[in-house]
């Protein structure tokens, strides 16, 4: 019972210590909580089947991220009481020279952390309650649900998830702290804060050296993301520029640590002005230890910043443009004189079936299924895709030796497809869009892909002719037409020709498509559709031996603001957890740091410095701690965003400004919110005591 009190009464005394803990803490579970209670958030929501199955899918996702985020804040935590434990390793020492046993030192400890993760979880738990009030109109947002039901709603099964994983890693910190208290020794204890890093002074021409390789690395990496991001053939090339963009960062923090001390030494006015020498001593005598973990930090705030910007953007990327590229309600379309070779890259089992099946229409292949064109559709245009011998690298004509050269990894043996431009007419008439005319030896090339719209522009500028049928046609235009066939909900069609109709009269049609509108303006009878698109076509054992596949507009939008909203919530959870990480790991050194430092600021007090020079010497060191990596970072983080942009442009991407005002408010609030916290405790470290 007395070490039960004694505990408290530690708690009550070093409150001002534990800010960051706590704050961390609370932090911590609230996150938790909010993240995983979205499933319980989204009950009374008033969404479809489909859109609650994504959710599902989604809620499932976070419960697999929330075992790694558990990982996380289990590192947190265990770091965190390391700092505490210096903090009061005196005060431990004194302990054992009073004659308490080491064992009771570890139950004081116990009693502690006991305490405080009962406080941290009550507040937190209370906080990520509310908290997830506010989620729910997020969550309603995102998935554009009707919110008028909307009742308070508590999680139980969130709340007991927290409760168990954070209960865990309390009790990995009690191992821990007990562990760490058996292996010191007392004269370890009672001079620990005497101990200070030896400051080794970096030869300035090997720092100039490694900067400008540093920096070079970085230059090729930055490049190979923007300018050069065509020269990733594949996925694994991703990871030549994050190699070297971490590489680099870490030799750059090597470099500068040396450059910015020798380079403050020169600039005698501003090195001796004020309190500056002392302060960039005082960031020199840590340096060593600091490195690893400044340059951790400072790709984890890269990875942050890229993360929250994309997050907080796909979605309305996603949809943007649903509405343009899916302008009616539904689209049928089937794979029509298959080929072996084409069957065999399928890798379907229903290998003859397919063949056979794929010389019967479109239309053949919907009555068979019971699905009546006349009854259930309206505005109905049915066309037919064509595809010749000519390939990507023919049609590029004198351009492809210089594409090749830029583009090695395009496939330029693919066959180019062709539409007649009567079906073009009538299909751009039903969409909304622009139809056109052509003169008997023209040709119009339709793309709205953008990485491929400018490869196909410069053969167009260069007057590329093509040749079917032994008959020559020549670009009308010197610039593709924006547009499409397929309803995707996607900006990814690489191109298409549209030829007169005579061009295609010998040409094998590859695909059959059928696009419509439901005739039915009824719930029940769109809904019956919707469910023979998405049921009954699925689970027809015909369908599985043919290329017929359906799509709505529905379904598109359904999904694509499904996949953006879940997207958004795996970067959102994260991201903020990889942002407090960061935040809360250069704040507990910089409170060991302080700690450290407090008889260095009491012979500043003795020697006559004001306190006010010493608080604002302080903030300084604090300052360019946080500041420096994050500004790296930021760097970073340019680059990053546009590669970013540049992936997103599938999805019709029109710009990632809010989303970057958005991720400069989490940073803003908690980034800066360490940053106060961390300059308050340790002005009550430094503080002298009267």
């Amino acid at each position: 019972m007395m070490l039960f009190k004694l505990s408290l009464k530690n708690i009550k005394k070093s409150m001002k210590d534990y800010a960051i803990y706590f704050f961390t803490l609370i932090l911590g579970v609230a996150i938790f909580y909010v993240f995983n209670s979205i499933e319980s958030q989204t009950v009374l929501l008033n969404v479809t089947k489909d859109t609650r199955d994504i959710i599902q899918l989604m809620t499932n996702i976070l419960s697999g991220v929330s075992v790694f985020v558990s990982f996380i804040l289990g590192f947190l935590i265990i770091y965190a009481s390391r700092f505490l434990i210096k903090r009061r390793k005196k005060e431990f020492g004194i302990y054992l020279t009073l004659g308490m046993s080491k064992r009771k030192i570890s139950m004081i400890l116990f009693f502690e952390t006991f305490l405080i993760g009962l406080i941290s979880l009550a507040v937190g738990l209370g906080f990520g309650i509310v908290l997830s009030q506010l989620m729910s109109l997020l969550v309603a947002n995102m998935f554009e649900a009707d919110l008028t039901q909307f009742t308070f709603t508590f999680s139980s099964s969130a709340f007991v998830k927290t409760l168990i994983y954070f209960g865990i890693m309390y009790l990995l910190v009690m191992i821990f702290n007990t562990i760490n208290i058996s292996k010191c020794k007392l004269i370890d204890l009672l001079h620990a804060s005497k101990k200070s890093e030896r400051v080794k002074l970096k030869n300035s021409i090997l720092c100039l050296i490694v900067f400008i390789l540093s920096a070079f690395m970085l230059g090729y990496a930055y490049y190979l993301v923007t300018g050069g991001v065509k020269q990733l053939s594949d996925a694994s090339a991703i990871f030549k520029p994050i190699i070297l963009g971490t590489l680099g960062t870490f030799l750059l923090f090597w470099s500068m640590s040396g450059l910015l001390l020798g380079l403050a030494t020169r600039l005698r006015k501003q090195y001796y002005k004020g309190l500056n020498s002392f302060t960039f001593r005082q960031i020199s005598s840590k340096i060593n230890t600091t490195l690893f973990s400044s340059s951790m930090i400072c790709l984890m705030l890269f990875i942050t910043i890229c993360v929250l910007s994309s997050a907080l953007s796909i979605k309305n990327s996603m949809t943007s443009n649903l509405k343009s590229l899916a302008p009616v309600d539904i689209q049928f379309s089937k794979a029509l004189n298959l080929t072996e070779e084409q069957v065999d890259k399928l890798s379907f089992k229903y290998h003859v079936n397919m063949i056979e099946d794929s010389k019967i229409s479109l239309r053949e292949t919907l009555q068979k299924l019971d699905f009546s064109i006349e009854e259930n559709l309206t505005d109905v245009v049915e066309f037919d895709i064509y595809k010749s011998e000519l390939l990507l690298s023919d049609t590029l004509g004198s351009y492809y030796e210089e594409v090749f050269k830029k583009y090695p990894f395009l496939e330029f043996n693919s066959v180019e497809t062709f539409v007649r431009l009567s079906d073009y007419n009538q299909l751009m008439k039903l969409y909304g869009r622009k139809t056109y005319t052509l003169d008997d030896d023209e040709y119009l090339l339709v793309a709205d892909y953008q990485e491929f719209v400018k490869i196909r522009n410069e053969a167009l500028k260069r007057n590329t002719p093509i040749v079917l049928s032994e008959q020559k046609y020549y670009p009308k235009f010197e610039t593709c037409e924006d547009g499409f066939v397929y309803m995707n909900g996607t900006r990814a069609n690489i191109g298409f020709f549209v030829v007169p109709d005579r061009a295609v009269e010998k040409l094998i049609v590859s695909d059959s498509i059928i696009t419509a509108n439901y005739r039915g303006q009824t719930d029940s009878e769109k809904e019956r559709i919707e469910s023979f698109v998405r049921n009954d076509m699925e689970n027809h054992e015909y369908v599985k031996y043919t290329g017929l596949e359906g799509s709505t507009k529905r379904y598109l939008y359904e999904a694509s603001v499904g996949l953006g909203a879940m997207v958004t919530f795996i970067g959102l959870y994260l991201g903020i957890i990889f942002l407090m990480s960061s935040a809360a790991i250069l704040a507990l050194k910089e409170l060991s740091e302080s700690t450290d430092n407090k008889e260095r600021f009491q012979m500043l007090r003795k020697i006559g410095v004001s306190e006010k020079m010493i608080h604002q010497a302080l903030f300084r060191q604090i300052g360019i701690f946080f500041l420096f990596p994050l500004v790296i970072a930021i760097l970073h983080s340019i680059f990053g965003i546009i590669f970013s942009n540049y992936i997103l442009s599938v999805f019709g991407n029109k710009g990632l400004l809010p989303s970057i005002v958005m991720t400069a408010l989490f940073m803003v609030i908690i980034y800066g919110g360490y940053f106060m916290i961390t300059y308050w405790c340790s002005k009550n470290i430094i503080k002298e005591r009267r």
